[in-house]
C-alpha cells in the first residue's frame, strides 16, 4: 500500500506506517503544493494524508476516486467537499479532541498579549525605540472580573472558558447552535443570543467551524455591535472574520484589540497593517503546535489510514 503525505508530520506517524509495510511519499518543498501537483501526486496512491490548506474539492476527489482513505492533519474539515466524498465513498477522517487544550492555550496567550500590548512592546525594543520610562504610554486593560464571550462553546471553547474563569474569575456567556449543559453546570456559562454575545463580551473568542453560515460572520456590521473596549480573538479559521473590516474597526477604535492565530488570507502579508497596531497580536497558525499535541494528532492519523487501507470503518470520520 502507498500513502502520499502533503507535508511534514510527527516522525512517530511515519515510523508506524512503515512498520505496517506502507510505502510513504512526502511533499518536502518549502511551499504549498498546488492543486494540480496534488492530483498528480495522489494518482498512484492508496491513501492521502492532507497537511495544510489543501482543497479536497470535487475536482480533486473525482480525479482521486481510487483513494481508499483520506486523513486530515486537523480537526477542521471546511476544505473538504463532504457531499462529493460521500458520493464517491471515500472515507475522510480528522483528529478531534486531542488539540483542544493546546488551541485553548493559544487563545489564552493571545488574550493576555493583546490586553497588555505585549507584541507591540516587544517590537519597540527590537526597533530600538525603548528609550525611557513613559507611564502613560501603551497602557493595557485588566481582565479580572470581565465577561468572556465564546462563539462556539465546544471542547476548545470550554477549555478556554475554564482557564479564563480560573485565572481571572471571568463571567462566561456563549452562543451556540445548541445549549452546552456541561459548560452551564461546570462554569456557570450563560447561553445568550448572538447580539447579546456581542453587546456583553469584553473578550470575544471564536471557536467554531468555518461553514457557509460562519464565513466572514465577523464583519463591520458585527464589530459595530461590540463594546468599544472589546478584544476579538480568533484561533478557529481566518475565514470567519472579514480582515479588512477588522482592520478598519481597530483603526477607527470601534473595538479595542484583536488576537489572531488565523488570518484571512493565510499566510498574512508582512506589510499587513494589523502587524503594526498597538493592541493586536498575530501568530502564524500555531494553535496545536506542541510536541505532545502533534504526536497525538499523528496517532489519530495513523489509525484512520490503517483502517481505511484495510477497508475497515475509520475511527475518526468527518461524516
Amino acid at each position: 500500500m502507498k500513502v502520499f503525505i502533503s507535508g511534514n508530520i510527527a516522525p512517530v506517524a511515519l515510523q508506524r506506517l512503515e512498520e505496517n509495510n506502507i510505502s510513504i511519499t512526502q511533499w518536502n518543498e518549502d511551499r504549498q503544493i498546488t492543486a494540480e501537483e496534488l492530483i498528480e501526486a495522489c494518482k498512484d496512491q492508496d491513501g492521502f494524508v492532507s497537511v495544510g490548506p489543501n482543497k479536497i474539492n470535487a475536482d480533486f476527489l473525482n480525479a482521486s476516486k481510487h483513494l481508499k482513505v483520506i486523513a486530515l492533519h486537523s480537526v477542521g474539515f471546511d476544505q473538504v467537499d463532504v457531499e462529493v466524498a460521500k458520493k464517491l465513498n471515500i472515507p475522510v477522517g480528522n483528529t478531534p479532541g486531542v488539540l483542544s487544550a493546546a488551541t485553548a492555550n493559544t487563545a489564552f496567550l493571545l488574550m493576555l498579549a493583546v490586553s497588555r500590548k505585549a507584541f507591540f512592546g516587544y517590537k519597540k525594543i527590537i526597533d530600538g525605540n525603548w528609550v525611557k520610562y513613559e507611564p502613560a504610554q501603551e497602557l493595557g486593560i485588566e481582565l479580572n472580573g470581565k465577561t468572556l464571550g465564546v462563539f462556539g462553546l465546544g471542547k476548545i471553547g470550554l477549555e478556554m472558558a475554564k482557564k479564563c474563569k480560573a485565572a481571572y474569575n471571568m463571567n462566561v456567556v456563549y452562543h451556540n447552535r445548541s445549549r452546552n449543559e456541561v459548560a452551564e453546570k461546570e462554569i456557570d456559562a450563560a447561553y445568550v443570543s448572538f447580539d447579546e454575545l456581542l453587546a456583553q463580551s469584553d473578550v470575544l473568542t471564536v471557536h467554531t467551524a468555518l461553514t457557509s453560515e460562519t464565513k466572514e460572520k465577523f464583519s463591520m456590521e458585527v464589530f459595530k455591535k461590540m463594546k468599544s473596549n472589546a478584544i476579538f480573538i480568533n484561533t478557529a479559521r481566518g475565514g470567519i472574520h472579514n480582515e479588512q473590516d477588522l482592520t478598519q474597526a481597530l483603526e477607527e477604535k470601534i473595538i479595542w484589540g484583536a488576537g489572531l492565530d488565523v488570518t484571512n488570507p493565510e499566510p498574512m502579508d508582512k506589510n499587513n497593517p494589523l502587524l503594526f497596531m498597538e493592541s493586536v497580536a498575530v501568530l502564524p497558525h500555531i494553535g496545536s503546535a506542541t510536541e505532545e499535541t502533534r504526536e497525538a494528532m499523528a496517532g489519530l492519523i495513523v489509525e484512520n489510514i490503517l483502517a481505511g487501507l484495510k477497508g475497515e470503518k475509520i475511527p475518526y470520520p468527518i461524516y
